[in-house]
């Protein structure tokens, strides 16, 4: 009776051993990490960027310091720019802050900015009237200039392992010294 109880308690931990191995966060993923310069670089090849705004002014925006918001999972964005056209009468420079998370684009293998969060178009010594005028297309300049930006192009060797294993990007996490994304098995 002892011999049979034995038995059936070693069978069962090596079937609940078996069904752990089968499960899918059981068994380490494989992880593509981008550090945070690469992320700055990516995303300093394309600005500046000039935006005419209705004839009233032109925005020009420079290259964005990112910054990494892991308690968020998400990056912000600050941006000098410059206002100039007839509605401010003189040039003023300023700043501009988003947020934003991150998505993978399977199409061309890049990380993109979406959901993007505007907090601020900010100009010191600017009039009240201006000021509100300016932060009226905040929202719109934010999707302009930062709506599905690329950040990282991933190597089609970046992904050749994971691609081996049936794998594909999914999660992305963001930490304080870059991004860790996270794999899936591929759909079929």
């Amino acid at each position: 009776m002892h011999r049979r109880f034995f038995l059936t308690a070693v069978a069962c931990l090596a079937l609940a051993g078996v069904a752990q191995a089968a499960l899918p966060d059981a068994q380490p993923q494989p992880r593509y990490t981008v550090s945070a310069e690469q992320l700055q670089q990516a995303v300093a090849q394309r600005f500046p960027k000039r935006y005419p705004v209705a004839g009233l002014l032109d925005l020009a925006l420079q290259a964005p310091r990112l910054r990494l918001l892991p308690e968020q999972n998400r990056v912000s964005a600050e941006m000098a720019v410059e206002a100039t056209g007839p509605a401010l009468g003189r040039s003023q420079t300023g700043t501009f802050d988003v947020d934003f998370a991150l998505r993978y684009e399977a199409s061309d293998r890049t990380l993109r900015a979406y959901r993007l969060r505007f907090k601020h178009l900010q100009f010191a010594g600017l009039q009240p009237a201006a000021s509100e005028l300016l932060n009226a297309y905040g929202p719109a300049l934010a999707e302009q200039s930062l709506q599905e930006v690329v950040l990282h192009q991933l190597r089609p060797q970046d992904l050749a392992l994971a691609d081996g294993m049936g794998l594909q990007p999914g999660s992305i996490t963001v930490t304080d010294k870059g991004l860790v994304i996270g794999f899936v098995v591929k759909p079929l």
